[in-house]
Formats: C-alpha cells, sequence, structure tokens
C-alpha cells in the first residue's frame, strides 16, 4: 500500500512538471523595445555657437532660431547630452538660458563644459585665481539652481590646464592640480547635493597628455573613477590604443570628451567622404573598447571638424553617428536545456553590461554586425555567441552541475520539443 501510495504521489509530481514545464514553453515572450544607447553618455559639441558667439549674439533675439535649429538636428542624431560651451559669468546667463531651454524642448540632457570666463580671460576677463574659480563656480550652482536637471553633467572647468596658475607639464606643479581638481569636484558634488540634483560633476576634461601626467590610480579614484579626456590623432586605432592605455594606467572608466576630424595639423585636408570614414573607423574601433562609457563629437558646426554647414546641410558624417548614436537593437530570451528562463545572465557587449530579465529577456545594442557576445552565469557554462547581422537570440545554456531533477526536467522539455 505505501509503494502504491509513492508511486501515485510520484506521478502526480511527474505530470504536474510537465504541466509547468509545457506552459512556460508556450507562455508569450515579449522583449523589452525601449531605444537603448551604446555609451551612456553620446553628445555633440556645440561650442563654435555656444561660447564663440557668447557676446556677439548675447542680445540677437533672433540668434534663438540657429539654437533650436542646432539642437533640434543634435537631437535627431541619438544624442543623449549637449554639450554646452557659453561661460558661467553673470553676463552669459541669458545666452545659456537659451541652449538650455531647446536642450530640454528636445528631450537632451545637458553637458556644461563652460568656464568662468577669467579663467583663462575669455572676453577681456581678468584672471582669477583656483580659490576664486571655486567660489565663483559655487555661486553660479547655487544661483541658478533652475538650470540643472538630473542627468546632466557639470564639468566647472574644461581643459583646466590652459589657464589659472598654468599647465603642470610647464609649471610641475602636479599635486597642485590634482589637488585643486580633486577639491572642485567634491565641492561642486556637495553643491548639487544640496539642491537635490543628481548632476555629475566629475567630468573633468583634459588634455590627452595631461591626462597621462596627472591621472594616476589614486586621482583617478578620487574623482569618481572617471577620466575624461580631449584627444586628436591621426589614425582611429592609435586613438582606441590610447585609450586603453590610460584606462589601464589610470584604473579608471575613460570618457572621449573631444574628438574629430579633420584637425587640419593632424589629419590634413579631407573630402566630406573621407571625413565619413574616419568617423566611422574611429567609433568602431572605440566601441569595442568596455572601459570607454562616453564619448563627445567636436564639434556640430563650425571649425573644420563640423558635421553641418553654416546653412545646417547635413555632411556624409551625420548618418555615421546616427548608426552609432542611435544603434540596432539585439533582443532575446536566455533558456536552460530544460526550457526554463534563466534570470541575471551576465551579457557583455562593448562597454555594455545587461542582466536578464526574471523570464530571460534581454536587450543590448549592436553597433556592428559581426562580433561575439558572451553569456554568463554561475552554475552554468559560458557561452559565446556570433551575432553576424542577427538581432533576434534565442540562448540555451548548459548546466555545469546536473541534479536526477532536472535531467528529468530536460527529458520532459526535449520530447515537448518533439511533438
Amino acid at each position: 500500500m505505501r509503494i502504491k501510495t509513492l508511486l501515485i504521489v510520484f506521478l502526480y509530481i511527474f505530470f504536474f512538471i510537465i504541466f509547468i514545464a509545457t506552459f512556460n514553453d508556450r507562455k508569450e515572450v515579449k522583449t523589452g523595445s525601449e531605444k537603448i544607447k551604446y555609451w551612456g553618455v553620446q553628445s555633440i559639441d556645440t561650442v563654435k555657437y555656444s561660447r564663440d558667439l557668447a557676446r556677439e549674439k548675447l542680445n540677437d533675439s533672433g540668434f534663438e532660431k540657429d539654437i533650436d535649429k542646432q539642437v533640434e538636428l543634435i537631437a535627431s542624431t541619438g544624442t543623449t547630452h549637449v554639450a554646452v560651451g557659453t561661460p558661467y559669468d553673470t553676463e552669459f546667463t541669458p545666452f545659456l538660458r537659451n541652449w538650455i531651454r531647446a536642450a530640454r524642448k528636445y528631450g537632451l540632457k545637458v553637458w556644461f563644459r563652460g568656464n568662468l570666463s577669467g579663467w583663462e580671460e575669455w572676453f577681456g576677463y581678468e584672471r582669477i585665481t583656483r580659490e576664486q574659480h571655486t567660489q565663483k563656480i559655487l555661486d553660479f550652482i547655487k544661483n541658478n539652481e533652475d538650470l540643472f536637471e538630473d542627468g546632466d553633467i557639470f564639468t566647472s572647468c574644461t581643459e583646466c590646464e590652459n589657464g589659472g596658475p598654468g599647465d603642470p607639464r610647464m609649471t610641475g606643479d602636479i599635486s597642485g592640480h590634482r589637488n585643486f581638481l580633486i577639491s572642485e569636484y567634491k565641492a561642486t558634488t556637495a553643491a548639487f547635493k544640496a539642491l537635490g540634483k543628481n548632476v555629475q560633476s566629475n567630468f573633468m576634461s583634459m588634455n590627452g597628455d595631461v591626462a597621462n601626467l596627472i591621472m594616476d590610480k589614486t586621482t583617478t579614484r578620487e574623482l569618481g573613477g572617471i577620466v575624461v579626456v580631449d584627444h586628436y590623432v591621426k589614425s582611429s586605432e592609435g586613438l582606441a590604443n590610447d585609450l586603453v592605455k590610460l584606462s589601464e594606467k589610470s584604473g579608471g572608466r575613460i570618457v572621449l570628451g573631444e574628438f574629430g576630424a579633420p584637425v587640419l595639423d593632424i589629419h590634413g585636408n579631407m573630402s566630406e567622404r573621407s571625413q565619413a570614414q574616419w568617423i566611422y573607423n574611429t567609433l568602431l574601433a572605440i566601441s569595442e573598447v568596455p572601459s570607454i562609457v562616453g564619448v563627445n563629437y567636436w564639434t556640430s558646426v563650425g571649425g573644420s571638424t563640423g558635421i553641418w554647414d553654416e546653412d545646417y546641410t547635413a555632411k556624409e558624417a551625420v548618418e555615421v553617428l546616427k548608426k552609432f548614436y542611435g544603434p540596432r537593437l539585439v533582443e532575446g530570451r536566455v533558456k536552460n536545456e530544460a526550457g526554463e528562463a534563466v534570470q541575471d545572465v551576465e551579457i557583455i557587449s562593448g562597454p555594455q553590461m545587461v542582466l536578464t530579465d526574471s523570464q530571460g529577456r534581454f536587450a543590448f545594442a549592436a553597433v556592428s554586425k559581426n562580433y561575439k557576445v558572451a553569456f554568463t552565469k554561475n552554475g552554468y557554462f559560458t557561452k559565446q555567441i556570433d551575432i553576424n547581422d542577427r538581432y533576434s537570440l534565442e540562448v540555451v545554456l548548459s548546466k555545469e552541475n546536473e541534479n536526477l531533477f532536472y535531467k528529468l526536467r530536460k527529458i520532459i522539455n526535449s520530447n515537448i520539443k518533439l511533438r
């Protein structure tokens, strides 16, 4: 009698497992369709208009149409941020507000990439000290709370080595420069926190050579683990290699604060097609570097590197940026051999790391047609998948150790598929 009872219980469990496995196998899976960005920060710089023309166009109400048009075009490429270089002096605040207003209109966050004019003696302002700089920056933040939104980036001293006491490569004051960057970062972080604003203020952009001198591992940690480098070199591969070395040396994540072509004394003259090809090659090269988490193309309009003409006609490079700033999605689901969804599978693609949800679903950005992606989960063998221009994937992982019940579920799942 006892054996008969155990047999009945076993059969009940067996058929219950079949029911559950069949239900899970036939359940409709809906993958996320929200737009995914490849880099956390994808920006285009407006400095030729937002800084260089700040005084000339300060009281020109007609220029607001140019600001609106330029920001609209920038937003159309898939940017997360627009980089605005307007100085932080009170004189220029009305002009800065026009840029911020346009950014919000088109759904963009702002990367404030200005400075106080006195740091580099812009527009005839007298040079200021480090102490004056920090105090004036804090006053600017406090007095203009409404300019900032969660998700914005604030650079208090863009390429700080170009002003103040001077370039540490020339002055030898390496520790002084480091301490100034760290103290100002801490002060601005506290200021935004006091305002209840989630604004990132450790994007202290600097020349590539200065970054190699200043950003040791201790300094990088003190600046929140971010290194922002404005870097121009001739070859795309050379640029990517420089950033890899800087990441290894500093121990930090890299944001490419400025890049673009052609800079005439580096790249020489380029045709529109050559410019587009150089930008494509560069973005493809850096897309394969996991430590690069943000990019800012320099610049939108104006100068040799501009990607729109003065009349806002797009150059070929615009389509290249759209390809990388608005990439295709690879979506799918991860199961095990028993047909069960596997949650929290780690998927690494370039700088992205995503986890599968409770139904095993995932989505990540793809900027290249042919590359490998690894699927990793404790207790399972890691699996590499060749994307090969596929944008919908069904991934099956194998367990490292299988108990009796799991083997039984595998058999049931295999029989379901055969029907």
